[in-house]
């Protein structure tokens, strides 16, 4: 407790922003005086005012709890004392500070204090006047309402960022992956390149070899749902059933998945006679009849195989006509080729159809309305030229979906002539270059004129020429849907 006397001196043991504190003093040693004491006793009275200290503000500050009545002012004098010193004395208590928010000093990315949090060291303090052994503590600050925050701006190097700063910026702030992306690069195979690489020097392909790649790539895709192509010209001896053959054998030896090559032809196809017969003679008159059984949940694909004949080197499934009956006897009509095309679509990934000469049959309409992928296959022949460009004209007539897959056709031109020459095929295609979407040139090949077809059995040239054809199809089998 502090020792009050009448020293003059004494007065400074008081702050000057305190106007009423000589007088309380003063009043303090008369009643003192009054009741026995002196005025260099302690001062009962300013002890209980100030044994508050650690809770007073500076001048008009504020007293917690209520002044006692024992030794101190009356009633008179204690409203008189607190209107004159300005004091309120019960203040109700104010929440303490929040405590300093962390920030993330800004430092180069990839160090290791990297994003660290470090807190700011709190401002030094004012030390509490010391007078006669009385410390004058600070007063706690006023609290007051948070502001909204301006938006982040980026801090400059060596400027400390806030955490909101540092939250913003994370985002943009992504490692990178320790997976490789990167396709593996195949050195050479084939030519002279192909010889080195063997050798153990790594050489990379040539521009034609790299074209191939792409071609097998694209081939050798999957589509999300069943996709029907269909082959057509309106004039017999096109080269539509070595077409479809063809095509059946690229998708299937390099996509893998079933293919499923279909003679849609009611009037003698000859797709069962160019193509390897499988353990029975089952044709698609006999599948007619079991398209219940073989879509219901509990049918099995391998079911199928008694009614397809599978192609062993090819590996593509062929669903035969029947040839050696009228076409009256295989009568077909659009209701039986719906049931037919989706058994051939849950069972197969890729439909390639060998359709009929016949343009107005049921079943030949009903293929253009499931067909995905168009394609005209004509031979350098004039006749068959002409009447693939008929086909794809009354097509872009009729308007609508059967425009989009005239326009989106691909024409294969077959050479059939031992001596034609590369000028005469080129004439061909060129002249069906304004109605398709891709035109696809093949070479001269006595392997595809007569017997069985097989892909083996075809010159290298031939070989990739169909390997190009099979490519420029599917480039069209995820753009176009079937016509509705």
């Amino acid at each position: 407790m502090t020792e009050y006397t009448s020293d003059a001196d004494s007065d400074s043991d008081y702050p000057e922003n305190w106007p009423t504190r000589r007088r309380l003093r003063a009043h303090t040693e008369h009643q003192n005086a009054g009741h026995g004491g002196s005025a260099a006793e302690t001062s009962t009275f300013a002890d209980r005012i100030f044994s508050g200290a650690d809770e007073r503000a500076d001048d008009g500050g504020n007293f917690t709890g209520a002044l006692p009545s024992d030794g101190g002012l009356a009633d008179g004098d204690l409203a008189a004392y607190r209107l004159e010193a300005g004091l309120e004395l019960d203040r109700p208590s104010m929440p303490p500070p929040l405590p300093p928010e962390p920030v993330f000093q800004s430092v180069a990315a990839g160090s290791a204090a990297a994003a660290t949090p470090i807190r700011e060291a709190p401002e030094p303090q004012d030390h509490p006047v010391q007078s006669a052994g009385l410390a004058e503590p600070a007063a706690p600050p006023t609290p007051e309402l948070p502001a909204a925050r301006p938006a982040p701006e980026p801090a400059s190097a060596g400027t400390p960022a806030t955490r909101a700063e540092v939250r913003d910026r994370a985002p943009a702030r992504r490692r990178a992956s320790f997976l490789d992306t990167q396709t593996a690069r195949i050195p050479a195979t084939r030519g002279f390149r192909g010889v080195i690489a063997s050798l153990g020097v790594r050489i990379s392909p040539s521009e034609s070899e790299l074209a191939e790649r792409r071609d097998i790539r694209a081939v050798s895709q999957h589509w999300p749902g069943p996709r029907t192509i269909s082959v057509v010209n309106g004039k017999g001896g096109a080269n539509k059933t070595p077409t479809t053959v063809m095509l059946a054998a690229v998708f299937a030896r390099n996509g893998g998945g079933p293919v499923l090559a279909w003679d849609n032809n009611e009037t003698r196809g000859t797709l069962g006679w160019r193509t390897e017969q499988g353990p029975h003679d089952a044709t698609v008159m006999d599948l007619l009849p079991n398209t219940g059984n073989l879509l219901s949940p509990a049918a099995q694909s391998a079911l199928l195989a008694r009614f397809v004949h599978h192609q062993t080197e090819d590996k593509f499934d062929v669903l035969r006509s029947k040839p050696d009956v009228l076409a009256s006897e295989q009568k077909i009509t659009m209701a039986d080729f719906d049931a037919l095309h989706e058994v051939a679509s849950k069972y197969f990934r890729l439909n390639i159809m060998d359709s009929g000469n016949d343009e107005s049959a049921e079943r030949w309409l009903r293929m253009i309305h499931h067909t995905d992928q168009l394609v005209i296959a004509t031979t350098t022949v004039d006749e068959h030229a002409e009447a693939g460009a008929l086909l794809l004209e009354a097509l872009q007539e009729r308007g609508g979906a059967f425009a989009q897959l005239a326009a989106n056709a691909v024409v294969i031109v077959s050479q059939s002539n031992r001596n034609g020459t590369d000028a005469q095929i080129r004439s061909v295609a060129q002249g069906f270059e304004p109605l398709a979407r891709a035109t696809v040139t093949i070479p001269y090949d006595a392997a595809l004129r007569k017997g069985q077809i097989r892909y083996g059995s075809l010159r290298s040239a031939t070989q990739r020429a169909w390997l190009t054809a099979a490519a420029a199809v599917a480039a069209g089998l995820s753009e176009t849907g079937p016509v509705s």
